[in-house]
């Protein structure tokens, strides 16, 4: 397991296991985020806990050559900081708000894919793996926070294993393994303002920049494989216009302008499809 710079080596023996662990439901109720792991389904990673992390709950991930492999929203939110400290620290780090006083932190990052007041979906793709900051090697330096502070880590209702070595396979959506986002579809300066699930199938996203709306539909199944997917975007008073067809990886965008208007968006992904009310109308 690569570590950071910044941390204290450990002083002690660190208990490992190869068993790979799929985590159950949760066994207590929690107001904190349904949290999973911050990759794309079914991959496993090796994920080290150690009393002299810093912080001490958060856990740094591994996989062989992870170098560049995509980071996903371990939880629904907004983007509240994307920073980059150089060569200490967390190095180039994104914060994810998801209210309550619950945030996550992903740090060591080689890109970083939003902006500061982004709002992102669960299983989105918002970043790459990588070294940068004060780490020895490519990993993923994880944390869930509380009014502040790292608490524990949980995926998918329970708890991780602390203090050491386990393998966990993710359950989140399979969204982050397209290599395209929203905001590389829509063009430079949109920023998501709302989203709505398609299931396991995908996400439709409405962004916004200078009094013009888009709407781009990313799948997050047969990716790369031409299937029926949508995008369309209506504004109030106007036509609709929809961009659909066998796509291998999003559809859109479509783009309006609508200054102080209302606007109805959605999209599909096979049988999966969701339509807006008029909504977002200043």
């Amino acid at each position: 397991m690569r570590r950071s710079r910044f941390l204290v080596a450990l002083a002690g023996a660190v208990l490992t296991s190869t068993a790979v662990l799929v985590l159950g439901p949760a066994q207590e109720a929690s107001a904190a985020p349904a949290y999973q792991m911050p990759f794309p389904c079914g991959q496993a990673w090796s994920g080290q806990t150690r009393t002299n992390h810093s912080p001490a709950n958060a856990v740094d991930f591994n996989r062989t050559n992870d170098n560049g492999d995509p980071v996903a929203a371990s939880a629904a939110g907004r983007v509240s900081r994307v920073a980059n400290e150089g060569s200490t620290s967390y190095g180039r780090w994104i914060e994810i708000d998801h209210g309550s006083g619950y945030t996550t932190r992903y740090a060591h990052l080689s890109a970083q894919r939003v902006a500061v007041g982004d709002r992102v979906a669960r299983g989105q793709l918002i970043g790459n793996v990588g070294s940068t900051g004060g780490s020895t090697g490519p990993h993923l330096h994880f944390e869930e926070r509380s009014g502040g502070s790292a608490a524990r880590i949980v995926f998918n209702g329970s708890q991780i294993f602390y203090w050491g070595t386990r393998t966990y396979t993710s359950r989140n959506s399979c969204e982050a393994n397209n290599p395209y986002t929203p905001q590389a579809a829509c063009g430079s300066g949109f920023r998501v303002i709302d989203h709505a699930s398609l299931g396991s199938a995908g996400t439709v996203y409405l962004l916004y920049r200078n009094g013009s709306n888009c709407v781009v539909t990313i799948k997050a199944t047969s990716i790369g494989t031409g299937s029926a997917t949508s995008a369309f975007l209506e504004v109030q008073g106007g036509t609709r216009t929809t961009d659909s067809g066998s796509f291998g990886y999003y559809a859109g965008p479509v783009i309006k302008s609508a200054p102080s208007q209302c606007v109805k968006w959605g999209g599909s992904v096979g049988s999966n499809s969701y339509t807006s009310p008029f909504e977002h109308c200043g």
